[in-house]
């Protein structure tokens, strides 16, 4: 079993907990209330590169990053540097993440926030809009055929999707369903490893009118100015920043390298 299957496996069985807990209506009513979604694909199509800068405890890469990370305290550290929006981990087992960062990090900012996590079931989706994401997360490696299912969720919610993509085969298919925004990870989900060169190559198949980000393995300004020369719109960060145990003065270090002209 590949590590991205071991974990929508775990999903599967806290999402039925969550569900014995917390009735889809409840959620519903609870999204109903909040105000619009931010617009987080808007956001990402300002002028220059933006940093998606991500609030992310642990890795199964990596284990620990910055275990006793407050949401909100690093939430506001981000802004402050210069994110243009937040990736909140919501997932526990692997990550450290847990729904309440969402909600933490939503109460200390106002920019966009997007719920990372292992989307397996649109409750998820419809959870996200109800503790006020503004996008989240649909990885092609793992609803397959079923993704136009889960965009249709997200349109249904108000909310962007980032919808992930490793190989030429899963960017044809998001093409295919109408992702707007796509997230090119650099790191395969099978084996854990990374490789820059699949944005690069990626980005050569991207119709004009979508919003590109690149994910996984952002270390350092030099991956940043690769990434940047490939024509992305915005670069997803996390580990990078918050290994060091204080993300937004990496955060603002990184942004403060200049770019190869």
């Amino acid at each position: 079993m590949s590590k991205l299957a071991e974990i929508c496996a775990r999903r599967r069985t806290d999402v039925a907990a969550d569900k014995a807990r917390r009735p889809l209506a409840d959620l519903q009513a609870m999204a109903a209330a909040q105000p619009p979604a931010r617009g987080f694909r808007r956001t990402l199509q300002a002028a220059g590169i933006g940093v998606i800068a991500e609030i992310k405890r642990a890795s199964p890469s990596q284990g620990a990053l910055f275990d006793s990370a407050d949401a909100a305290t690093t939430a506001r550290a981000y802004a402050a540097a210069g994110a243009r929006a937040l990736s909140v981990l919501t997932e526990t087992h692997y990550f450290g993440g847990r729904l309440q960062d969402l909600i933490d990090a939503r109460a200390a900012v106002d920019i966009p926030l997007l719920r990372k996590d292992f989307v397996v079931d649109p409750y998820q989706i419809v959870e996200a809009r109800a503790v006020g994401a503004d996008a989240v997360l649909l990885i092609v490696a793992s609803l397959g055929s079923e993704l136009p299912v889960y965009l249709a969720a997200a349109r249904d919610a108000g909310l962007d999707a980032l919808v992930e993509v490793h190989d030429e085969a899963e960017l044809e298919m998001a093409v295919r369903c109408g992702a707007e925004t796509i997230g090119i990870n650099n790191r395969n989900l099978k084996d854990l490893s990374i490789d820059l060169a699949v944005t690069e190559r990626l980005m050569r198949h991207i119709p004009p009118g979508i919003v590109v980000v690149a994910e996984s393995g952002i270390d350092s300004a030099a991956d940043v100015d690769r990434m940047r020369r490939t024509g992305a719109d915005a670069l997803l960060i996390g580990s990078a920043l918050m290994r060091g145990g204080d993300p937004g003065t990496a955060l603002k270090a990184l942004l403060a390298q200049p770019l190869a002209a």
